[in-house]
């Protein structure tokens, strides 16, 4: 039993080497640009031993998608649970997203890069991944105006309105200069306020009958 789990664990670390390797190898070009024996070097690892973990590098790079953004998705979402307000929700929202690229340029820069990349598999996992996002944030929503006469197309197309605010404070701030607190600031106060105009704009909002 040790030996499975001592042999599983290995396993793990080499999968995790992998991600890790390729998103240092990528910091400055596609990985449509990169290949399998570039990546196993890397990693140190015999090119064979590579499909050990994937069936080839598209599937690596949709693991690489999931990595990036699977935790932010579940900190969000523990963000929102139990907030009666939107502006709990909203200033919790742009912390943790602030928090994440913060910790993980790199990460962000490759979701941003690779959304329009030519990686068919991976443009599709991040399209998965940012509907996911939408579909959370429609649930909520749906709570939050539990009362009011808003249709669920609405509050879809109002979840996906926040969902590309979002995604635009993620491009300004790997653009900003981490050196200017104040220009971080200044982006961070933008996005709060973006996404608070959309929230007003629900109110004002009537549905076609």
């Amino acid at each position: 039993m040790t030996e499975t789990r001592s042999r599983a664990q290995r396993k793990e670390q080499t999968r995790q080497r992998l991600l890790d390797v390729t998103l240092g190898l990528i910091t400055d070009r596609s990985l449509a640009g990169l290949s399998l024996r570039e990546v196993a070097r890397a990693a140190g690892i015999v090119p064979t031993a590579f499909y050990r973990h994937y069936a080839s590098m598209d599937a690596l790079g949709v693991d690489l998608v999931d990595e990036c953004m699977r935790p932010l998705r579940q900190l969000l979402r523990q963000a929102r649970r139990g907030r009666v307000t939107h502006g709990d929700i909203i200033g919790e929202t742009v912390d943790i997203l602030a928090a994440q690229v913060r910790a993980s340029p790199d990460q962000f820069r490759f979701l941003t890069r690779e959304r329009y990349g030519g990686v068919a598999a991976v443009r599709r996992a991040i399209d998965v991944e940012l509907r996911l996002f939408t579909s959370d944030l429609t649930v909520d929503l749906a709570r939050l105006t539990a009362g009011f006469d808003w249709t669920a197309e609405d509050l879809e197309m109002t979840a996906d309105l926040m969902v590309t605010a979002m995604l635009g404070t993620v491009l300004a701030l790997l653009e900003a200069d981490d050196r200017r607190p104040d220009e971080v600031a200044a982006r961070l106060d933008v996005a709060q306020r973006q996404l608070r105009l959309i929230v007003l704009g629900m109110g004002a909002w009537r549905s076609k009958p």
